[in-house]
C-alpha cells in the first residue's frame, strides 16, 4: 500500500507540473501558480475540517507560513523554467532540492550516509551535464531561454528544498493543517499584487478546469505521500515520491515531442540517480 501510494504521489506531481508548465506558456507564472493554489485550497479546507486536524496543537503554524512563503515562489520560478525551457531538464534539476534538507541536516548535527554523500555528487554532475555544454540550439536567443530555464530550475530547487523542511517542521505536530495554513498564506500573499500586476491576463474561463486539475493534483499528490509515509517506510516512499520528474519527462517527450542530446540524456539520468541516493540515504 505505501509504496502504490508513494508511486501514485510520484505521478501526480510529475502530471500537475507537466501542465502547470504547458499553461505558463500562455499566462504569466504566478497567475498559475495563484490560481491552482486557490483551487487547492478550496479542495483542502473541508478535508481538513473532514479529518478533524482543526484542534491539532498549534506548533505547526509558523513552519506552514513559512513553506506558504517559499513554496509558491519556488513555483513561480518552476512553471516559468518549464514553459521556456526543455522539461526533460527542468524537472529533475529542481528535484534536486533534496540536497536543502541534507544540508539542513549536516547543520544540526546529523551525519549523512555514504548513498547521501554519493549521491550530492552524482546529482551535482548530472545538473551539470543536463545544463551543457551541449546545448541542441544554435541562436542567441534560444540558447539564452535554456540558461535562463536552468537558473530558474535551480532556484526552483532551492526553494523547493526549503519548503520541504519547513513542512516536516509542520508535520510533527499536524500535517493536516501544516498544509491547509500553507496554501492560505500562498493565497494570502499573492492574490492582491497578482491581480493589480497581471490583470489576470492570458486567463480564459475554459482554462479553470485545467488549473483545477494542476491544483487537485498538487493537493492529492502532498496527500498520497503524506499518508504513504505513515506506513513508516519513510526509506521506500521517499525514494518513490521523488521520481515525479519521470513523470514529466515522459509526458514532454510524448506529448511534445522533446529530444534530449546524448550528453543531456546522460545529466538527467545523473540527476535521477543523485535524487534516489539521497532519497534513499
Amino acid at each position: 500500500m505505501a509504496v502504490a501510494l508513494a508511486l501514485l504521489s510520484s505521478l501526480l506531481w510529475g502530471t500537475a507540473d507537466f501542465f502547470g508548465g504547458i499553461f505558463t506558456k500562455r499566462m504569466p507564472a504566478v497567475v498559475v501558480v495563484l490560481i491552482s493554489q486557490l483551487i487547492a485550497l478550496v479542495l483542502i479546507v473541508p478535508t481538513v475540517w473532514l479529518l478533524g486536524s482543526f484542534d491539532d496543537p498549534s506548533g505547526y503554524f509558523w513552519w506552514a507560513v513559512g513553506a506558504g512563503i517559499v513554496g509558491p515562489l519556488g513555483l513561480v520560478c518552476f512553471y516559468g523554467a518549464l514553459s521556456i525551457g526543455t522539461m526533460g531538464i527542468v524537472s529533475p534539476i529542481a528535484a534536486t532540492g533534496i540536497i536543502v534538507p541534507v544540508a539542513w541536516g549536516l547543520a544540526q548535527g546529523e551525519q549523512p550516509s555514504v548513498l547521501q554523500f554519493l549521491g550530492i555528487v552524482v546529482a551535482f554532475v548530472g545538473v551539470v551535464l543536463a545544463a551543457g555544454p551541449d546545448v541542441p540550439h544554435a541562436n542567441v536567443e534560444a540558447r539564452d531561454a535554456h540558461v535562463k530555464s536552468i537558473v530558474l530550475a535551480l532556484v526552483a530547487a532551492l526553494n523547493f528544498g526549503a519548503t520541504f523542511i519547513f513542512l516536516a517542521g509542520g508535520g510533527e505536530s499536524s500535517v493536516g493543517m501544516t498544509i491547509a495554513v500553507q496554501r492560505l498564506t500562498s493565497v494570502l500573499l499573492m492574490i492582491v499584487p497578482v491581480v493589480v500586476f497581471t490583470r489576470l491576463v492570458g486567463l480564459r474561463w475554459r482554462d479553470l478546469p485545467g488549473l483545477a486539475g494542476v491544483g487537485a493534483g498538487d493537493a492529492a499528490a502532498n496527500g498520497a505521500f503524506a499518508w504513504s509515509s505513515t506506513f513508516g517506510l519513510l526509506s521506500v516512499t521517499a525514494v518513490l515520491g521523488s521520481l515525479y520528474p519521470v513523470a514529466t519527462l515522459l509526458l514532454a517527450r510524448i506529448l511534445l515531442k522533446e529530444r534530449l542530446t546524448r550528453l543531456q540524456i546522460y545529466g538527467v539520468m545523473g540527476a535521477l540517480v543523485g535524487i534516489v541516493l539521497l532519497s534513499a540515504g
